[in-house]
């Protein structure tokens, strides 16, 4: 069974964090993974900006950040994966879906699934629809497509 654990930073109390989550434990499932662990963060653009800027040298906030801490551990009743934190800037998702004619619903799980995809091993050098992860992640949003998270 997957977990996911959320959070929110430089913002107001999200309403829907239950729901974010209980969509990140789906994404983990549809790509295959189980006793995965993760964190789930969301942000205003000033808390992605310091993390964008510390952890890749780009100046301003970005969509979507992965921090893979890929170890297993064990405690008393099973074997657990702590894959790492996907830290998703709401305001930066909310220009995304404007810019590309999207929900701010498709558009969020886009990025969960984009983070969760990065944690799980997968890379893309471009942001081209021919990337193997990004056709994976689209393909996982149809998958998806019924779900909602707000």
């Amino acid at each position: 069974m997957n977990s996911v654990a959320v959070d929110f930073r430089d913002m107001p109390e999200p309403a829907w964090l239950d729901a974010a989550a209980a969509f990140a434990v789906k994404a983990i499932d549809a790509i295959g993974e189980d006793s995965w662990n993760l964190s789930l963060y969301f942000c205003g653009d000033e808390f992605m900006a310091g993390l964008n800027a510390e952890y890749r040298g780009k100046e301003g906030p970005t969509d979507v950040l992965s921090f893979t801490l890929g170890e297993w551990v064990d405690d008393e009743n099973d074997r657990r994966y702590i894959a790492g934190d996907v830290v998703v800037c709401l305001p930066v998702l909310q220009r995304n879906a404007a810019e590309f004619g999207v929900t701010q619903n498709e558009e969020l799980k886009r990025l969960v699934l984009h983070g969760v995809l990065h944690l799980a091993g997968l890379d893309h050098a471009t942001n081209g629809p021919d990337e193997p992860m990004l056709a994976r992640q689209e393909s996982l949003l149809l998958t998806l497509s019924e779900e909602k998270i707000f």
